[in-house]
């Protein structure tokens, strides 16, 4: 409540003045308890903050894979001599490069390597210990690849698999001849932006890879505009992350980021400037005043009686 409040009528305006007892409203964007500093410590501030370094979340459908298939390719022809047995070149479509970029592009879901750490336990006196002994993986993971029309990437990994097990003598070939690498690449968030939708974030290498189990497909009348997926398990013996392990001065993020500041509007020219810094009661008087002259003056008939700033 104000504690002196009187009016006076002056032609077509209607002005009315008082004196607040309270005034921790006059100035809301000046008041120090409302601005936030570099180092703001509220929990939503942080939480932004560590985000912007980390520049923004990473999304699971921006990936890439690389299949690097054995490079020791063994040829149909027995007569050959072992010393040029193996020539490092393709036996047919299956083995070329376009295939093996194919089967990258195809593949539809995949799942990055876990690692363990296994314990033993260990006691001498008091509770006991578990002690880690060595690492180790799940030596396998789970893969799906769209199928075109002839379901070339399903004949790439039976292809694979002969090299590992001949189908008509059923002899195991040697293990280097047959195991491979394959990498699994996290990429940048932003599609539209040409420096992060092409870049590597995250990377890990599969060292001796080969198909161990190529999975059943259902095929069903019901299913008309279902693509055919091709599952397909991959085993491998350890795997590295190339961003830390081979990779010099890799960076991972922003080196800082500061904390979200709420900025005051702008002014808008000689209204804020001047009638922006009186009393409420007087800067509630110029709006209606201001709201007659765009009304009834020229002025509002030509701006079709919009209002400007800081009465708009």
């Amino acid at each position: 409540m104000a504690i002196l409040r009187g009016g006076r009528r002056i032609g077509n305006f209607d002005i009315r003045l008082g004196l607040p007892r309270d005034k921790s409203l006059v100035d809301v964007a000046g008041d120090p308890r409302l601005k936030r500093t570099q180092a703001g410590s509220g929990t939503i501030q942080r939480f932004l903050s560590q985000i912007n370094v980390g520049e923004g979340f990473a999304r699971t459908n921006r990936y890439i894979v690389r299949i690097n298939p054995p490079s020791k390719i063994e040829t149909n022809n027995n007569k050959v001599p072992p010393s040029e047995r193996y020539q490092g070149v393709a036996n047919n479509e299956l083995e070329g490069t376009q295939m093996i970029e194919n089967v990258d592009m195809m593949c539809s879901k995949v799942t990055l390597p876990n690692r363990d750490i296994a314990t033993a336990p260990h006691q001498m006196y008091g509770p006991r210990r578990e002690m880690p002994y060595t690492y180790q993986y799940s030596a396998n993971i789970e893969c799906t690849f769209y199928g075109d029309k002839f379901l070339r990437q399903r004949l790439f990994f039976e292809n694979w698999q002969k090299k590992i097990i001949d189908i008509n003598s059923h002899n195991l070939d040697y293990y280097d001849n047959y195991v491979g690498s394959m990498d699994i690449m996290q990429l940048g968030q932003f599609d539209s932006k040409q420096d992060d939708d092409a870049r590597v974030t995250y990377a890990v290498r599969l060292y001796e890879v080969y198909p161990q189990t190529i999975g059943s497909m259902d095929l069903s009348y019901g299913a008309d505009n279902e693509i055919a997926s091709v599952p397909v398990t991959l085993n491998f013996r350890t795997w590295r992350n190339l961003t830390i392990d081979q990779i010099n001065g890799a960076t991972v993020g922003k080196p800082n980021a500061g904390v979200p500041e709420i900025k005051a509007s702008k002014d808008f020219g000689l209204f804020s400037g001047i009638l922006g810094k009186l009393p409420p009661e007087f800067q509630r008087a110029g709006r209606d005043v201001a709201q007659a002259v765009t009304r009834n003056f020229p002025i509002g008939k030509i701006s079709g009686g919009r209002l400007y700033p800081p009465y708009g």
